[in-house]
């Protein structure tokens, strides 16, 4: 059975003619071609693949490095070019995806990663991928493949991503989010729609919502630390109440954002006098940033201890502010980002602005 399949791939590989055997656009006319460099018998020699760590964990806007190398059993006497292929298998379960393909010195880069990613090669036989400027979307299972004629062996790395899971629900109320909507909204919020994992840690450092919101893989849950009788009754031990898989058209949730750490600054704009919605866009303009994001405020909250008793206007024409420390006259007792929902633009409050710079 092993030589008929063996005489398969044989009949399939040179019934093709050499300069149309491609994949993503390299040519495999010279790695076919049966002489030297190109032998694709390996008489005993086996090809190991191996990653030093099943999971590695990045911030946004960070670089990161996903570890992967390649090695002949026993070893080879002389070096030998093979095709190595990265691929991308994203954590709201869609097809995987190339990354990046390399043959000798030859090498591209795919879809969001184009010009993101390259190979370390620090040493020979290490192909470990390295991402720059990570986003909010690059988590997932990342699949480093060797190929080295008819063998072909792989290994697999996740890359997650830390970072403050917030739940959110839009201006017009409870419930009116469908799958693509949802997704839209975290991006508008500078964050992603949060991964189950991400909103079970959260639920483990203490985050209670009632209200059922959507995660990447399409399912709808919510967490509860404080079991009650709207939220599933008292009956029920605390822990992520779900819905399962809803139909990411017709069905409407709120969402439960991811936004990672920010490269800028989240301030609170020193102002003479309060402002209403327009006024506050302008001032923030007149200062040279614009008006901060919900997943911005979240990040600078998280991450660099934003604290101030002030409510203040976000882009999304939401009231906010965040809270460090606790103290009087500031809210409950308990670190978090509180909000005054979406107040006619007409009122008059703070504003709290982003700058890159």
């Amino acid at each position: 059975m092993d030589e008929l399949r063996l005489l398969l791939v044989f009949v399939l590989l040179y019934s093709t003619p050499a300069a149309s055997r491609s994949f993503n656009g390299f040519s495999y006319q010279d790695i076919f071609n049966g002489n030297g460099n190109g032998e694709i018998h390996f008489n005993g020699v086996k090809l190991q693949v191996e990653t030093q760590s099943l999971s590695v964990f990045a911030v946004g806007g960070s670089n990161v490095t996903l570890s992967c190398h390649f090695w002949y059993d026993p070893p080879l006497d002389s070096p030998r070019r093979v095709r190595v292929k990265w691929a991308w298998l994203p954590v709201s379960g869609d097809r995987e995806s190339d990354v990046l393909v390399t043959i000798g010195h030859r090498h591209r880069s795919f879809g969001d990663f184009k010009d993101r990613v390259y190979l370390q090669q620090n040493f020979p036989g290490d192909i470990s991928l390295v991402i720059t400027n990570v986003t909010l979307n690059d988590s997932g299972q990342y699949r480093c493949e060797v190929i080295d004629g008819l063998e072909d062996e792989s290994a697999a790395v996740d890359l997650e991503l830390r970072g403050v899971v917030f739940p959110y629900q839009p201006h017009n109320g409870r419930y009116h989010l469908s799958f693509q909507a949802a997704q839209r909204t975290c991006e508008e919020q500078d964050a992603a729609v949060a991964t189950f994992e991400q909103l079970y840690a959260a639920w483990q450092e203490g985050l209670d919502w009632c209200n059922a919101g959507w995660l990447a893989d399409g399912t709808v849950q919510y967490p509860i630390t404080q079991p009650r009788l709207p939220c599933g009754g008292l009956g029920l031990a605390p822990g992520l109440r779900s819905y399962g898989t809803r139909h990411k058209h017709i069905h409407k949730f709120d969402v439960f954002c991811f936004s990672s750490s920010i490269t800028g600054q989240v301030y609170y704009l020193q102002h003479p006098e309060k402002l209403n919605f327009t006024e506050a866009v302008q001032a923030c303009l007149e200062d040279g940033s614009q008006k901060a994001k919900v997943g911005q405020m979240y990040a600078a909250w998280r991450f660099l201890g934003l604290d101030r008793c002030d409510a203040g206007w976000l882009a999304d024409g939401s009231v906010r502010y965040p809270i460090s420390n606790p103290r009087q006259n500031c809210g409950p007792q308990e670190p978090g980002v509180r909000s005054f929902g979406f107040p006619s633009p007409h009122h008059k409050h703070g504003v709290y602005c982003y700058s890159s710079r």
